[in-house]
């Protein structure tokens, strides 16, 4: 299929882009990587009268690493992948990228394309919420910064304004002492997770995520559990996410791995 008929504006700023959205609101899309939104576009499950293409916006292609790793709206997936020391900056993040789709889709895919997309089995949004990282919502209003816990508010739904970009994105570095982990479980590699699990466990406490599973990632804040009580605790997470059957997997399926993964990885990070 082909997409519908359109307009199209390449902007060269953010400010453009926001003034476009300003004006033109719930008919405007945004266009990054496209790897989502040309999907639906060609679907026809996306119907905009006008397309504003940000990729070649400077302004929105920069990474900087202070307290947090902030990401512009036009960085791709393979830039952040590659940095040399993410490994030690974002680990958790650093782990995630290998079961993010494939090679090809992260040089044209972008970061935060995938936070705004806010599919539930998507990695971004799971190690965002884990991290409890920020969202830079940006309009002709001004700026204003949500956290992931706010932001993902259902199955491809998210708190942005129909005026707003998705301007960057903060992932807070890796804190002293606190391990990181991440796996998931899917048909192929490379395809969307059935189960996804991120987890950062500390000194004291222990922050477990779940992908997949709901509408949106869940992110759970124990003590340091272990044996009979850490497998009380997964499995009364398990029994609150909204997990549904479908021709992936079963609900019950669902719940068993995040049972059983989730134990695993906690174990191996403790």
């Amino acid at each position: 299929m082909k997409p519908p008929a359109l307009d199209y504006v390449r902007v060269d700023s953010a400010e453009e882009a926001v003034a476009l959205l300003g004006e033109h609101g719930d008919d405007a899309r945004v266009l990054a990587g496209g790897q989502s939104l040309i999907a639906l576009l060609n679907m026809r499950l996306a119907n905009p009268r006008l397309l504003i293409d940000i990729s070649r916006a400077p302004d929105l292609d920069h990474v900087s690493a202070t307290s947090v790793l902030a990401v512009g709206a036009a960085v791709t997936q393979a830039a952040v992948e590659w940095r040399p020391h993410l490994a030690e900056e974002v680990p958790l993040l650093a782990q995630a990228f290998p079961h993010l789709g494939h090679f090809q889709t992260r040089n044209r895919g972008t970061v935060c394309g995938s936070i705004a997309h806010a599919d539930p089995s998507a990695e971004l949004p799971l190690v965002l919420s884990v991290l409890d990282g920020d969202v830079v919502l940006r309009s002709v209003k001004g700026r204003r910064i949500v956290k992931a816990e706010d932001f993902f508010t259902g199955m491809l739904v998210t708190a942005r304004a129909p005026d707003e970009l998705l301007e960057e994105v903060r992932f807070p570095r890796a804190a002293p002492g606190t391990r990181y982990g991440f796996t998931e479980v899917g048909m192929r590699h490379g395809d969307f997770a059935i189960v996804a699990l991120a987890v950062a466990v500390s000194r004291s406490a222990i922050r477990f995520g779940v992908g997949g599973v709901g509408g949106r990632p869940v992110a759970a804040d124990w003590p340091r559990l272990a044996g009979s009580a850490l497998e009380d605790a997964l499995n009364q997470l398990a029994w609150t996410l909204d997990a549904q059957d479908d021709h992936h997997a079963s609900a019950q399926y669902r719940r068993h791995l995040v049972r059983t993964l989730g134990k695993r990885l906690v174990e191996e990070l403790s």
